[in-house]
């Protein structure tokens, strides 16, 4: 079971503070370093000092850390043309020496749209399908061939199809609830399927929709990585969970029944039925980003038990 650390940095984080979590990440042994894409804060929070662009801060980070992967989950396929995200996702992955991974999600938060000025196109999904078709097509096209692609909401034609990424294929990651769409595109164009936020038992439903329309499409199911999105809260007692839980704003009942939350062991063993279910990796959601002791806490006594 892969541990990766999952930031909501929209919430209230500079780039320094990314940096000093990211390198925590790679200290404490955790596999990647992901972070969201969102313009806005959500909830009661402030948000300062103010957003984070996603791709220039893994640019950094690919720069400042040695090992980890790093990613997104998701970025919003509203707020970059495909042709410019696929070269932006090369260019970092070359700057990380081939260690990043492109979540890519429709866009769903129409606020942070209004608020910068993003258009909000009601066919979201149409064109996230068109998306991923051209970013693997662009990266997928021989070096010296050019790469077209005519579609109804995107027009390539006779593009480069460059800069390459420095890995051989840069993996994709598709999530989501749907019941009959998100699956079938995860199964056309992920690595890794990935569901956010969700119940052991949802999960296992998910994940055999995946794995049905990667049948159908031809396709092994075992090709696919499996993978949760969860909130984490760990204490050493009681009274450190509460504490912890406060930091974030969430009652201690409804993460554990909602999130990982509580001791090392309850979570070790949640994490179990997860796996379970199918899962392979698990983000863990960690919104206070100040508390490196909660990392370390992970690190020695739920990482260790799965390894």
């Amino acid at each position: 079971m892969d541990l990766r650390i999952f930031t909501e940095p929209q919430q209230g984080a500079t780039y320094d503070t990314l940096l000093t979590v990211a390198k925590a990440t790679e200290d404490l042994g955790f596999d990647a370093f992901f972070r969201s894409d969102h313009y806005l804060s959500m909830g009661s929070g402030d948000g300062l000092p103010g957003p984070t662009d996603a791709w220039i801060t893994l640019a950094g980070l690919a720069r400042e850390t040695k090992r980890i992967r790093l990613g997104t989950l998701m970025t919003a396929g509203t707020f970059r043309l495909p042709g410019v995200l696929a070269i932006q996702v090369a260019q970092v992955d070359q700057m990380s020496g081939g260690r990043v991974e492109l979540g890519l999600g429709a866009g769903w938060f129409e606020e942070e749209h209004k608020a910068y000025g993003i258009p909000f196109p009601k066919e979201k999904f149409a064109r996230l399908e068109e998306q991923l078709e051209i970013v693997t097509g662009l990266w997928a096209t021989e070096a010296g061939k050019t790469y077209d692609f005519h579609g109804t909401y995107y027009d390539l034609t006779k593009s480069p199809a460059l800069p390459k990424p420095a890995q051989s294929k840069v993996p994709v990651l598709i999530g989501g609830h749907g019941a009959r769409r998100t699956p079938r595109l995860a199964a056309r164009f992920a690595d890794e399927f990935n569901i956010p936020f969700a119940s052991v038992e949802d999960s296992a439903a998910q994940f055999e929709r995946v794995r049905d329309a990667a049948r159908e499409a031809g396709r092994d199911p075992g090709e696919l990585v499996y993978s949760n999105a969860l909130v984490v809260c760990v204490g050493r007692d009681d009274q450190e969970v509460a504490r912890r839980a406060a930091a974030i704003g969430r009652e201690v009942d409804e993460l554990k029944a909602n999130g990982l939350a509580g001791s090392p062991a309850e979570v070790v063993d949640k994490i179990g039925r997860y796996a379970e279910a199918g899962s392979q990796r698990v983000y863990l959601q960690v919104l206070d980003l100040s508390d490196l002791d909660h990392l370390e806490l992970i690190s020695s006594q739920v990482q260790s038990q799965l390894s």
